[in-house]
């Protein structure tokens, strides 16, 4: 493509296979029961397209038996992070394992299965060097389904290195508003090391506020044990289709995604204080 200085250049923002399927309805319900994807959506009555996501993974169907008899075998290889966890998942799914879980000669781990439709999946994670990092929380951590004290939730924002000025009063009023929240304990110390906060009104929308822990307790499982029981008990409580939300910055995004996040696009707007004060 030529280069002219003051020509506007194309950029790739997206890309979505589009696969032919028999079946709208049960090749979204396969893929969305069995191989996990919670995003669905369909077109038509009934159905003639369709799609699932995952994260940042989006791929479209469209009804179209003729093209989708020839088209078995094709394949579609997604990177992922975690793969050990999502092969186990698809193991207890009962999922066809065309190819196992092995490390590749280049650079790669990876297993294949084969959908209903007949294409080829493959998933693959890159290889580390590093020892796995341990599941479990060191012995003397528990997590608590409690609101963080002010004393507690003050220490902790000082100790990530944020600031506040305000009053005993306004952060009990913070944490008053708080629907339900998590809190890392030290049983040796009864010290609080880490906390999460959620809020919202309770029926379609929450927002998942302050996740902290103490420096010398990161790396260690505290954050990742916390955003899994905020996880889980939205998975428990909210509504079908209730949304939930948090701000982070781009490093963080692998971390919350463990917890069932994903990448979206949304403004926000910082209130100014206003002249007459």
């Amino acid at each position: 493509m030529d280069n002219h200085e003051n020509d506007p250049q194309p950029v790739f923002v997206h890309v979505e296979p589009v696969l032919s399927v028999k079946s709208i309805t049960e090749t979204i319900a396969y893929w969305h029961n069995v191989l996990g994807f919670p995003g669905k959506w369909t077109w038509g009555d009934p159905p003639d397209h369709g799609g699932v996501s995952w994260h940042d993974v989006h791929i479209q169907f469209s009804l179209n038996p003729k093209l989708a008899s020839v088209s078995e075998g094709h394949s579609i290889w997604i990177k992922v992070k975690n793969i050990r966890a999502l092969y186990e998942f698809h193991q207890k799914k009962g999922v066809h394992m065309a190819l196992p879980l092995e490390n590749k000669p280049w650079g790669m781990t990876q297993y294949t299965i084969r959908e209903i439709n007949g294409y080829y999946l493959s998933f693959a994670d890159q290889i580390s060097d590093r020892e796995p990092v341990s599941n479990q929380l060191p012995e003397n951590i528990r997590i608590v389904n409690r609101k963080p004290t002010v004393a507690e939730y003050r220490r902790l924002i000082y100790s990530v290195g944020w600031s506040t000025t305000a009053s005993e009063e306004v952060l009990n009023g913070q944490l008053s508003g708080v629907l339900w929240a998590v809190v890392a304990e030290n049983t040796d110390t009864g010290e609080a090391v880490g906390c999460v906060l959620l809020l919202g009104d309770d029926i379609s929308f929450y927002y998942v506020k302050d996740v902290m822990v103490h420096p010398d307790w990161q790396r260690q499982r505290v954050g990742t044990a916390m955003m899994r029981a905020i996880s889980n008990w939205l998975d428990n409580h909210a509504s079908e289709g209730a949304l939930a939300g948090l701000f982070t910055g781009e490093g963080l995004a692998g971390f919350y995604q463990q917890a069932g996040f994903s990448k979206a696009f949304g403004m926000n707007k910082i209130v100014r204080q206003r002249d007459d004060q």
